[in-house]
């Protein structure tokens, strides 16, 4: 008797819970306008959106191109010439300038530039800066895609980053990783602060997009600084961050050429010992630790251990800034520069000269 009672009330709360069950799947699509099947695949198919990067693509992507040299054989007039695959470049704005490297365009003999819709231009140089590699190509076209760009969003270290080019001549190839560090430099002779990223940067990649997660171009791909030759470390790469590269772009246009001044000094930064040497321990600064003898700080009478403190009123804690102010200065200006010789500061003006591009 009493195993009968307990199978009779098991099976009423088998039966209740299962009349529940039913009511609550009826009712719920009244309640939130979707069945409880649906909710769960809203959900999985949300998560696996999350995971994509196309919608960035599909924004940045018709924008980068495919650069090739068009090489013509002297020796044969009726020859047309055939297209090498150079590089690739990034379409910034509807007038057709198309920002690029100086490396991957610098031994064109003509300069094909070839869109993702098919179309191909042949394009003029505007103007090129080995300083910081890059150079800037015309196009003329209608309804050109233009790379979407904000100049006020900072790449941050963690970040998740795509590269968009035209690696070893194989098509439009998309790569992702994250920058792995910011303000990278001492890897060219110009005044770069890199940004370092984990995406594969090869051999015709170089002058492509790197992009955010929203399709936003922040910086430039360069395959020509890489530790370890050719190819890069593992997970190695670097980009010419996009505030950069605009601001180079806008004096390439304008003059052809980026107008640098110059101070013709070779410094360093002043380390524990010689703050020591002039008993000044909290002295910060730059060492000249070599002049050239036609330039500015010559004329200026300035001398090899002169510590330059201050520039225009600017304090200076790095070689990096005061060459950057340097080269920020109109060639003709005269300067202030604090300067500490044996102990004793200094007011010294100097007229900033030119500093000559070097075409390599």
């Amino acid at each position: 008797m009493i195993i009968k009672d307990t199978l009779i009330y098991v099976g009423k709360a088998i039966l209740f819970g299962l009349i529940m069950a039913a009511v609550i799947i009826f009712v719920l699509p009244f309640i939130t306008g979707q069945s409880l099947t649906n909710g769960i695949t809203s959900r999985v198919s949300t998560s696996s959106n999350e995971l994509s990067f196309s919608k960035a693509v599909r924004r940045a992507a018709p924008a980068v191109v495919n650069i090739y040299s068009l090489s013509i054989d002297q020796s044969k007039p009726l020859n047309p010439g055939s297209l090498q695959g150079l590089g690739s470049g990034v379409i910034m704005s509807k007038e057709g300038y198309i920002l690029t490297n100086y490396h991957v365009i610098k031994k064109a003999d003509e300069i094909v530039v070839a869109l993702q819709d098919g179309r191909k231009f042949t394009s003029e140089v505007v103007g090129s800066d080995p300083e910081t590699d890059l150079a800037v190509l015309k196009v003329e076209g209608d309804n050109l895609p233009v790379v979407p760009v904000n100049l006020e969003i900072p790449a941050r270290v963690g970040d998740v980053v795509l590269a968009i080019g035209n690696p070893y001549n194989l098509g439009q190839t998309i790569t992702q990783g994250i920058i792995s560090a910011t303000g990278r430099n001492g890897l060219s002779s110009g005044y770069l602060d890199f940004l370092q990223t984990d995406a594969a940067i090869n051999a015709g990649n170089s002058g492509g997009a790197l992009i955010d997660t929203t399709g936003q171009l922040i910086g430039i791909n360069t395959a020509a600084f890489q530790v370890g030759g050719e190819g890069g470390g593992h997970g190695i790469n670097f980009a010419i961050p996009i505030k950069l590269a605009h601001s180079i772009m806008g004096k390439l246009i304008k003059n052809g050429r980026v107008i640098r001044g110059a101070l013709g000094i070779g410094g360093e930064p002043v380390g524990p010992v010689m703050a020591q040497i002039l008993n000044l321990p909290d002295l910060t600064g730059v060492v000249i630790t070599s002049i050239d003898r036609n330039g500015p700080a010559a004329q200026a009478k300035l001398q090899p251990r002169d510590v330059i403190t201050k520039y225009e009123g600017e304090s200076i804690p790095g070689v990096e800034m005061l060459m950057d102010r340097i080269a920020e200065t109109t060639p003709g200006k005269k300067v202030m520069m604090t300067v500490i010789r044996d102990g004793k500061s200094y007011e010294v003006p100097v007229v900033i000269a030119e500093k000559p591009v070097h075409y390599n």
